[in-house]
């Protein structure tokens, strides 16, 4: 009869426990470097006992030179920025422009409040009339008020969205036509070499005309500053997604298409179950694209447009000219800049979701 070492049962119940763990870590890395957070992986692997000293030099390169760099770039902001002056005074360095974010933080709650007081008033009148069976003259009064920055991001997502929607609906059958016949490639590829380098600026009195002739109202979701600058995204953005759809769906593997031939699949058949899920990789590096060409054409879009977004704030704040002016526009290149990198992490998720890779 044998007994087993209790020391013996004890380690290698901890190293079981800690492949458990490290099994769970390697799994949330892929999710980590979807995100942008990848540094959080060697934190966690370093707590879990793994070789501390690589870890750190990975923790390192990760976090602690980006966090240098921004350091740095910050120094120099505020070192250079009051030797550059304007004709609105000297350019404002890095507190000066927080000052203005954290300003603008409060103008948006306060501005919340005075709507939420307003439709709290609208509603009591409304009650009062049904009780004293006025029902017919109950009128649903929409507020007038400015805008709070919030809400200005808010109106500019939308606007990105729509555009960017309507473009990838456009772009991706297009696209799917152009890789499988080399007439339309042939056909496609003029007008997309002709249109694509055109700047949002020369499509925006176009856009305008047409839909100032088309539309009559500026009111509601569909006004007209939201349609002529959600159009110019989309006649800017939809390219790349085209080219890279159509270049997916050319490089499919000759063999599958030969199996394809072989199974007698309907031309549906084949899209659906050959053709987008081998040019899903390149697909989604086209939306990617398109998404980040949209963003930056919006900003453009909204200002000549007066789509109430932060395209629209910027030009106000330019024309205002006033003392904070200059800050209020940089809190807004940030914001610009910071969205549009959330908005890119978004795709990659999607693009995760939905395509696989050599390690999924």
């Amino acid at each position: 009869m044998t007994t087993v070492d209790p020391d013996y049962a004890r380690e290698a119940e901890r190293e079981a426990r800690k492949a458990r763990t490290f099994t769970r870590i390697n799994k949330a890395d892929a999710w980590f470097r979807v995100l942008g957070l990848s540094w959080i992986t060697p934190i966690l692997k370093a707590a879990a006992g793994d070789n501390p000293r690589a870890q750190i030099k990975d923790i390192w390169l990760l976090l602690g030179v980006p966090l240098v760099a921004i350091a740095a770039f910050l120094v120099i902001w505020g070192a250079l920025a009051p030797r550059v002056q304007t004709s609105l005074g000297a350019v404002p360095g890095p507190a000066e422009v927080w000052h203005e974010a954290v300003l603008l933080n409060e103008d948006a709650a306060a501005k919340a409040a005075k709507q939420a007081k307003f439709e709290t008033m609208v509603a009591a009148r409304n009650e009062k009339l049904i009780a004293a069976g006025k029902a017919d003259q109950v009128k649903a009064i929409a507020y007038t008020g400015a805008p709070s920055y919030y809400e200005q991001i808010w109106t500019s997502i939308k606007t990105v969205f729509f555009g960017f929607l309507i473009g990838s609906a456009i772009a991706i059958p297009l696209g799917i036509l152009a890789g499988l016949s080399p007439y339309a490639n042939s056909a496609i590829n003029p007008l997309v070499q002709i249109f694509k380098p055109v700047s949002p600026l020369a499509w925006l009195p176009i856009v305008t005309m047409v839909v100032s002739a088309a539309v009559a109202t500026n009111d509601g979701l569909f006004s007209k500053s939201f349609l002529i600058s959600a159009i110019t995204v989309t006649l800017c953005s939809l390219w790349p997604t085209l080219i890279n759809t159509a270049l997916g769906v050319a490089s499919i593997d000759k063999d599958l298409v030969n199996v394809s031939k072989v199974l007698k699949m309907n031309t549906w058949t084949k899209i659906t179950k050959l053709v987008l899920p081998s040019a899903l990789p390149l697909i989604f590096t086209g939306l990617r694209l398109s998404l980040g060409v949209g963003w930056m054409v919006l900003i453009a879009a909204e200002m000549l447009a007066q789509n109430p977004g932060l395209g629209k704030f910027v030009w106000d704040e330019f024309q205002n000219g006033s003392s904070s002016s200059l800050a209020k526009i940089m809190v807004a290149v940030f914001t610009i800049g910071i969205i549009g990198f959330l908005l890119d992490r978004v795709m990659f998720a999607l693009q995760s979701l939905f395509t696989f890779s050599n390690n999924r």
